[in-house]
């Protein structure tokens, strides 16, 4: 078979693909194998990766161009008007003509000023391979091999670009050749291919639009020639070879209406299969004992391989079983559907029909009840599973009979996995490493749903008691906690559990449980996976509170990734994800990768009391209380006493509402959680005043920088930019950040910013920003007050001791950092310290709430 249908061959018997032996196993492997008359290459299990069949491979009508013999009349004429071409890439399938070894060109472009300004030219060498050359602006790349003169259809793409005159040949998805400096004339850089030019297919043009030669036109055929102003990338190339366009700057698609055809030239309309990626799979060769890499898509031999223990416990559930539920599903579909032996079964392919069928009396019979699971019996229905798991749906089936297949699909999954079987699962620990298998065949199972997602439906939902199937861009699995839960805190798996929890050092380990259900996340494009960040949330089993709890043990919640492979089962990793917010009854996690996830419970024996926490908690309350008091008590001075209007005590009071505003919704804001309404009020208030209070901040540093440093504006002026800065710059901030970022503005357990996504930096920005304009003027004023303190030292006390002097700088220094530190902020610096230890959160605390 070929690699893929041997790899699933071994799969659906439980066993694997061989393994490369062993150095020092090789030679005696190798006997081995001749004695039992096996020669040649055998396949081997691929160690560092899952390849990925070549499914969904395309077939689509296109307009075929066919070049017969070679004339001096064949051409067709591309009707397009081209662009100049800093960078191209041009893509055709080719079926090279190899009757002939002439020099053939594939297609020309001309320019008034260059003839040769873009061309490609190739042919057949005494060692039976085509060989191509590009030219651009009339200069020659050499003649390089890119594939076989086999007559058979190859694809091919050409890639050129003005910066260092870098150029490279694909041909069927591999570079074949690639260099710099082509066109590159003396020590001048390459110019761009011009535009406005005239594009032939099949002739050579040694005049503009004509003067062609028999011997250097094209003969074969061609279809499907693209051409970008940009160089594709190899993964873009492997695209557009499986057919699949690429419309980022194209320039030119290949369509008939966009071909002038000269009228010998036949244009015929043909169904064109679009190859699959080109894998070559790892072959042990019998008999020179060593290894080599060939086509995956060859039929060669291969043995599957037990582990010895899976391979008894498989005998064992074979010799003692009665098949009462194989035998009573044979029997209601009158024909042996499910195989009774599972070494002897010859597992074959299975078309949508036929699994349907088999699906709906399995279903029947295990809905039923009365037919007790036993052991062969899971085995020959999880076999059974992985059949239709690989199905290969062909084009135009009916799909309604897919969607039916996988209702079937998921309710047999739920039967098999419900708590009177448990026993049946543990008898077959060996073979099947718990239910996880099942995770993994859904996963396979829900692939074959693509073609139910339309432009007009773009969901499906398939569900049956604990276990569903979910499909947008994204598919998704969930398994209800009843499902796998015995399963999952098994002994083999609370080992693993304990390596997770041994991380956190200052709390004593208790326990792990699997605390929600377990979900399955894959993002397909084209049909193939690729790997992408995920945000999920997850509810709790029970409602668990994190610390203080009844027990008086601290919980602890994980986001899990889980790993499945048919050998191991399922193993857990915390690698990649982390906990965005951890509540009562749900936890949120965040994941750079796609895949199986859950959250586990760790509960910890508590080693450190809340009473930090608390004082922490007091701190903040009181000190924000004693602030506030003084900040109404100042503001009333300030009206009251008759204190002289000036530009200073504007800024004053203006700073002093500010700051009492937001010191005043951050001691009462943890009333507002409960209220979803409230919570974002009173978030988008403290954002605004407490942008407002860093912009007043900001307003005293201007203001003390033009006592210090002379500033040609009015009294006047000055008054309206401080105005501006101290409250229309927050209303701006605090504005643009709703209207951007509305739905992911607060955070999930507090009114604050939501500190997961880009949103805090609405606030952190211009915070450093201000921070880092304060310190300057501090540093500015400081050298001023120093500066002028030593003058007036000097006339004052001219006599004076030098230690004198000193004390007298000291305190010129001293007193105005001390008065400035908080009135411009800087006391908020000690903040990014507040992560080393808890002595910086007590500093930070007691510091800014008390500013």
């Amino acid at each position: 078979l070929d690699w893929w249908h041997a790899d699933r061959y071994c799969d659906q018997r439980f066993a694997q693909l061989l393994f490369e032996p062993p150095d020092s196993e090789q030679a005696s492997f190798s006997r081995l194998l001749q004695s039992h008359h096996i020669k040649g290459s055998v396949w081997l299990n691929e160690r560092d990766g899952v390849l990925r069949e070549p499914r969904w491979r395309r077939d689509h009508v296109v307009p075929v161009l066919v070049f017969g013999d070679k004339t001096d009349t064949k051409y067709v004429k591309v009707l397009s008007d081209f662009p100049e071409l800093p960078a191209v890439t041009a893509c055709a399938h080719l079926q090279w003509d190899t009757r002939t070894q002439e020099i053939a060109t594939i297609f020309s472009y001309a320019v008034p000023a260059f003839i040769n300004e873009f061309q490609l030219r190739g042919f057949v060498d005494e060692e039976g391979f085509v060989r191509f050359a590009l030219i651009v602006h009339g200069h020659h790349s050499p003649y390089l091999p890119v594939f076989r003169a086999d007559g058979q259809w190859h694809h091919f793409c050409v890639t050129w670009q003005q910066e260092n005159g870098t150029w490279a040949i694909y041909a069927d998805g591999k570079r074949r050749a690639s260099a710099s400096g082509l066109c590159a004339a003396g020590l001048s850089a390459p110019q761009a291919i011009y535009g406005q030019g005239t594009f032939i297919i099949g002739q050579d043009q040694d005049s503009l639009g004509g003067t062609f030669r028999a011997k250097e036109s094209f003969s074969g055929n061609i279809t499907d020639l693209h051409i970008w102003q940009k160089v594709l990338g190899a993964e873009q190339i492997e695209k557009v070879r499986s057919c699949w366009m690429v419309e980022q700057e194209l320039v030119f698609g290949w369509s008939s209406n966009a071909l002038e055809v000269e009228s010998t030239v036949q244009e015929v309309t043909a169904q064109f299969l679009c190859p699959g990626p080109v894998e070559e799979c790892r072959v042990f060769e019998v008999g020179s004992s060593g290894f080599r890499y060939t086509p995956c898509l060859q039929s060669l031999p291969f043995i599957c391989r037990y582990r010895k223990d899976a391979y008894w416990q498989l005998k064992k559930a074979q010799l003692e079983s009665s098949h009462s539920l194989v035998s009573r599903v044979n029997a209601l579909a009158e024909r042996s559907v499910i195989p009774e032996n599972i070494f002897r079964s010859h597992v074959q392919d299975m078309n949508l029909s036929v699994a349907l069928g088999t699906l709906d009396v399995l279903a029947t019979v295990l809905r039923e009840g009365e037919t007790p699971v036993e052991s062969s019996d899971l085995l020959a229905v999880l076999q059974l599973l992985k059949q239709v798991s690989d199905v290969e749906v062909q084009k135009g089936e009916e799909l309604k009979i897919l969607e039916q297949l996988g209702q079937y699909y998921v309710e047999v999954t739920e039967l098999i996995l419900e708590e009177q079987n448990i026993e049946t699962w543990s008898s077959v620990s060996q073979v099947i490493r718990g239910p996880m298998a099942v995770v993994e065949l859904c996963d396979r199972m829900v692939s074959l749903l693509a073609p139910l997602l339309t432009a007009g439906r773009t969901k499906i939902t398939i569900q049956h008691g604990n276990v569903g199937l979910r499909r947008v861009t994204v598919k998704n699995m969930w398994f209800g906690y009843g499902s796998l839960q015995r399963c999952l805190t098994g002994r083999s798996s609370t080992a693993a559990f304990q390596d997770v929890a041994a991380s956190d050092g200052g709390r004593k380990y208790l326990s792990t449980a699997v605390g929600t259900a377990v979900i399955s996340s894959t993002l397909l494009s084209d049909y193939q996976e690729i790997s992408t960040s995920v945000r999920y949330r997850l509810q709790h089993r029970i409602e668990v509170p994190r610390q203080g709890g009844l027990d008086g043990n601290f919980h602890v919640f994980l986001c899990l990734l889980l790993y499945v492979s048919p050998d191991a089962g399922g193993m857990w990793s915390t690698a990649g994800c982390s906990v965005v917010t951890s509540l009562p009854d749900s936890t949120a996690c965040f994941c750079n990768h796609t895949t199986n996830f859950a959250v586990l419970l760790q509960v910890y024996e508590m080693q450190r009391t809340t009473k930090e926490e608390l004082t922490l908690q007091t701190l903040t309350f009181i000190g924000c209380g004693v602030s506030f008091c003084a900040l109404i008590v100042t503001f009333i001075l300030f009206l009251a006493v008759g204190v002289p209007k000036s530009e200073r005590t504007t800024v004053h009071k203006n700073l002093i509402f500010a700051l009492a505003a937001a010191e005043a919704l951050l001691m009462f804001s943890e009333l507002a959680k409960a209220n979803q309404v409230v919570c974002f009020m009173v978030t988008a208030f403290l954002h605004l005043f407490f942008m407002a209070a860093f912009s007043w901040m900001l307003v005293e540093g201007l203001l003390l920088w033009s006592k210090v440093v002379a500033v040609n504006m009015s009294e006047d002026r000055r008054m309206k930019f401080y105005y501006v800065t101290g409250w229309g710059l927050p209303a701006v901030i605090v504005g643009v950040t709703l209207a951007t970022s509305f739905n992911k503005y607060v955070a999930d357990s507090h009114c604050w910013l939501n500190v997961q996504t880009n949103v805090i930096w609405a606030f952190v920005g211009p915070v450093l920003f201000i921070l880092a304009v304060n310190t300057f003027v501090l540093f500015r004023v400081v050298m001023v007050t120093v500066s002028s303190a030593r003058r007036r030292s000097k006339m004052l006390t001219p006599n004076s001791s030098l230690e004198n002097q000193i004390g007298i700088q000291i305190w010129a220094t001293a007193k105005p950092v001390l008065v400035l530190l908080p009135v411009l902020g800087l006391t908020w610096v000690c903040g990014v310290l507040v992560h080393l230890s808890i002595i910086w959160a007590y500093v930070f605390i007691v510091l800014n709430s008390l500013q």
